[in-house]
């Protein structure tokens, strides 16, 4: 009984081999014809019998199946399938060592990605000239075809993850960011460039072998090796920006701290960080972070503005002021600060205001708090008038100075600025 067992069990080995080479010979008969809908579905009844086949078999297998969804190189075949069908038999036959296909699959596959990252430079130029969400989604798309049809070349999932952020696909840009970082994916790459001797242009090489033969034939001089920095900060930062446009602004702080612990003293993220907490709303966070950003970078201008700009908003007049003047300090054409400390002055009147209000009846007091009022008045004039001189468009500004001149009697001033003002409003 056990010995006819042994004998059935052969029996049906031998039916699936038959069975195997049966689709395999219908497939490709049917690739032959061009009659790729035949050949799929070959390629389908084969899928199920393949698992247990010899190395030659399968081997076989993986190459006409990628033919069948190549379809003779057909613009409407599904790019993704034929990269991932092309790519699975190039790894199986590598593994084994006997490559028998792979060869002229390898062709097919290079001419696949040539033409798809030339189709998605294309795209992507154009949706940068309409600016168009639609375009940056082809683009999107396109790139990342290269990238599964070669998952080797992950700048290609880099471009895909950022175009669809330009898409506003916010759902595809985060899951490719993701990707990225779970591959620990750098960027960081060797580019090859020398100067063609003729044009005296730089040109980049796809590698060094390729450089070193130019300048062999003297067609190119000054070969050197330039590094490209990480894009592993950029992909936290992208990502965080992600959730952040989403309305996820947890999520975003979230990808921020892994960022940051990554890369503790990156001033970019540092920014990010305070500029998700200003968008959220938490003032104190966004001071907090800003303040930390100038240990980083003490030389910015922008850092104490708006700390300047936080410390108005919560009163503190003339530490306010200070940071102004510090801005101003590193960038003296700074028109927004001088702008600023004007108003910061100014603030300091609302207390005598109020009083004004209050002593309409008692004319002594009311002329002695007005006389107060115009001298910060006075004291604040210079600024809104350097902050004019350096921007001379901020209806703002005008509109300050016209108050100003009017209050503090000064008639020729006053009808300079409103000739400005009125120029501008025309």
């Amino acid at each position: 009984m056990r010995k006819q067992l042994i004998i059935l069990s052969a029996f049906f080995i031998s039916m699936t081999v038959f069975a195997q080479k049966d689709e395999l010979k219908s497939t490709e008969k049917a690739i032959k014809s061009n009659d790729f809908a035949t050949a799929m579905s070959a390629v389908n009844q084969a899928e199920g019998l393949i698992v247990d086949a010899d190395q030659k078999t399968k081997a076989k297998f993986y190459y006409l199946k990628g033919l069948a969804l190549y379809q003779n190189g057909n613009p409407n075949a599904d790019i993704e399938k034929v990269g991932n069908a092309f790519n699975q038999l190039i790894t199986y036959e590598k593994e084994t060592g006997k490559q028998r296909y792979s060869s002229e699959i390898g062709e097919l596959l290079n001419k696949m990605i040539v033409a798809a990252a030339e189709n998605a430079s294309n795209s992507y130029s154009y949706a940068i000239e309409t600016k168009e969400d639609a375009d940056y989604l082809k683009a999107a798309k396109e790139f990342y075809q290269v990238y599964v049809l070669s998952p080797r070349d992950t700048s290609y999932l880099d471009n895909a993850a950022l175009v669809y952020y330009f898409a506003k696909d916010y759902d595809s840009s985060i899951k490719l960011y993701e990707e990225l970082l779970d591959l620990n994916y750098t960027g960081i790459t060797t580019v090859y460039v020398a100067t063609n001797k003729e044009t005296k242009e730089d040109v980049t090489f796809g590698d060094k072998k390729s450089m070193d033969l130019q300048v062999k034939l003297g067609l190119a001089e000054n070969p050197r090796e330039e590094v490209k920095e990480s894009r592993r900060e950029m992909i936290f930062k992208n990502l965080a920006q992600n959730y952040s446009d989403k309305g996820n602004n947890e999520k975003a702080l979230e990808i921020i701290s892994k960022g940051r612990t990554e890369f503790p003293i990156s001033y970019s993220l540092l920014i990010d960080e305070a500029n998700i907490y200003y968008k959220a709303g938490d003032n104190a966070k966004f001071k907090e972070r800003l303040e930390e950003a100038i240990n980083l970078n003490p030389t910015e201008p922008t850092l104490y503005y708006n700390v300047g700009v936080m410390n108005m908003d919560q009163k503190n007049i003339d530490e306010a002021i200070k940071n102004f003047e510090k801005a101003i300090e590193l960038k003296p054409d700074y028109a927004d600060a001088y702008n600023n400390i004007g108003a910061a002055i100014i603030e300091k009147a609302a207390p005598i205001i109020d009083e004004m209000n209050k002593s309409l009846s008692d004319f002594k007091k009311y002329d002695k708090l007005q006389a107060q009022q115009f001298e910060i008045y006075r004291e604040a004039l210079p600024y809104y008038e350097k902050a004019f001189t350096y921007n001379k468009t901020n209806i703002s500004t005008i509109q300050t100075l016209m108050g100003l001149y009017e209050n503090l009697e000064m008639p020729d001033k006053l009808n300079e600025i409103r000739a400005v003002y009125d120029n501008l409003k025309e």
